[in-house]
């Protein structure tokens, strides 16, 4: 075997794990390394060598009595807002500061059951709240790519930064991820790794820091396809712990990867056309096509006419429901507590301790999502963003009922830009790099980000792939045949 075991997929690293030439140990080893040596990129935040070389010593007794579900011994990162037993789990805020569950999430704890191991916990857009992984209270992830010979440092992508770029670097075999507007395909595509966010209701929310209940769902983040559909299977199911999480079997996902789209109907949307679109991204969707036709799909122009909404409404619910959620962080019974002066009540307690707790990226989205909830604006702002809510979900709808199996758009408005080039701005231009994704969250469905090419500064664009609800073997399938295509090897050079 090769000396950088870090650097392999999970599919080759499984096939290895099985055929005796190599341990998880040292697999764990090796990432371990890697992880320490890619500290300059800020993504690990709580490392767990103790928890990972037990972990990959159980799963190496497991694969010697056959006892091996395809995930054992995989060494991973997991992203900050999920729960771990024992583990910081701060949703990269101060005001979870020295929170240490005492449960495990759902997703944390199928992965854990299926043999994988826990390399520590990945940084984040505090809350989940960002595209750039700039709002985190651990400081700013970096991309491992850069700008040609310019080392101006790039932004990740966020809300999932810190798992984008641990999996890019090859700091770890893959990484759990969480999406509620874009947050993991987003980042995938600054990065050029892979990452598919499940049908609403296909991955559990128990035990994941909520942002927007309504929108959140974890996704793996890998390498390829193929792993993101070997992961996937791993997290997937059924929990009665959650209430919205659908009672319907998780298909081989991985068996699914036939290659063969021939027949397929693959939409697009004439409304994902932006006005000031580079040209760049414009061209890669334009090949993403020709790639697809000539797998023998068949190219068909469609209209989703609610789309122009879609980030006004989204900018709505989102903090209305964060709004909600994080009313429960309060000084009193976890994390952090503001000190009080001589005379302070209650009330002091709480302004105060919300105040130092929250960045001010929360505290603008709490701030918009009590406004559309109060009582002159429920109607006006709230219920009309639910209303053309439900529109956004029927153009899909109708658009599959046509016969359509999947649709193209691109990822991001853009290729990866660089730290503090935005942060300065206009939040509202930030926002816009949601613009090809909230979609997707907004009416549930699951959509993937495939890596397809470079933009002329060498940085990875992505392109998206929306699929039928519940029907992720089929989307991840037509990744594959995308990803196959495109043929997407391209590596950041090491400069970390």
């Amino acid at each position: 075997m090769t000396d950088a075991l870090n650097k392999l997929t999970i599919a080759a690293a499984r096939d290895a794990l099985r055929a005796g030439e190599v341990t998880s140990v040292d697999l764990t080893m090796a990432c371990m390394t890697a992880m320490d040596a890619g500290d300059g990129l800020n993504a690990f935040v709580h490392k767990t060598p103790e928890i990972a070389l037990a972990q990959a010593r159980a799963a190496d007794a497991r694969i010697a009595a056959g006892d091996a579900p395809a995930m054992c011994g995989i060494p991973l990162g997991i992203k900050d807002l999920f729960c771990t037993k024992g583990v910081p789990s701060q949703a990269a805020s101060r005001i979870l500061e020295g929170f240490k569950p005492e449960y495990e999430s759902t997703v944390t704890t199928k992965l854990f059951d299926a043999g994988a191991v826990m390399l520590g916990k990945l940084n984040m857009d505090e809350f989940a709240m960002g595209s750039s992984n700039e709002t985190s209270c651990y400081g700013n992830v970096v991309n491992p790519w850069r700008r040609g010979n310019d080392t101006t440092p790039l932004t990740p992508g966020g809300s999932s930064g810190g798992s984008a770029a641990a999996v890019a670097a090859d700091l770890c075999l893959a990484a759990t991820g969480t999406d509620t507007g874009g947050s993991i395909r987003q980042p995938a595509a600054f990065t050029g790794i892979v990452g598919i966010k499940p049908t609403y209701g296909r991955v559990s929310r128990w035990g994941v820091v909520a942002f927007a209940s309504s929108l959140d769902q974890a996704g793996p983040m890998t390498k390829t396809v193929r792993d993101a559909a070997i992961m996937l299977g791993a997290m997937a199911g059924a929990d009665a712990k959650d209430s919205t999480s659908a009672d319907i079997p998780v298909p081989d996902f991985e068996a699914a990867l036939t290659g063969d789209i021939r027949g397929k109907k693959i939409g697009i949307p004439r409304e994902y056309r932006m006005e000031g679109m580079p040209a760049e991204i414009e061209a890669l969707w334009a090949e993403g096509r020709a790639m697809l036709k000539d797998a023998g799909a068949e190219i068909v122009d469609i209209s989703l006419p609610h789309t122009k909404y879609a980030l006004p409404a989204y900018y709505v619910i989102a903090p209305a429901e964060a709004s909600s959620n994080l009313a429960r962080y309060d000084g009193v019974r976890y994390g952090h507590r503001a000190k009080l002066g001589q005379g302070d009540g209650i009330t002091e307690m709480y302004e105060k301790t919300r105040a130092e707790g929250f960045g001010k990226e929360v505290q603008r989205r709490i701030m918009i999502g009590t406004y559309v909830l109060s009582a002159g604006f429920y109607d006006a702002y709230y219920n009309r963003a639910r209303k053309v809510r439900a529109l956004i979900k029927r153009d899909f709808e109708q658009a599959f009922a046509a016969g359509i199996d999947a649709i193209l758009t691109p990822a991001t408005p853009s290729s990866a830009f660089g730290l503090g080039e935005m942060a300065d701005a206009d939040p509202v231009a930030m926002y816009l790099n949601d613009v090809f994704t909230v979609t997707v969250n907004l009416a549930g469905l699951p959509g993937i980000a495939v890596p397809t090419g470079l933009d002329a500064q060498g940085l990875p664009l992505g392109l998206q792939l929306i699929g039928r609800p519940w029907e992720e073997g089929a989307l991840l399938n037509h990744a594959y045949v995308l990803e196959t295509a495109a043929g997407f090897v391209s590596k950041p050079a090491k400069w970390w």
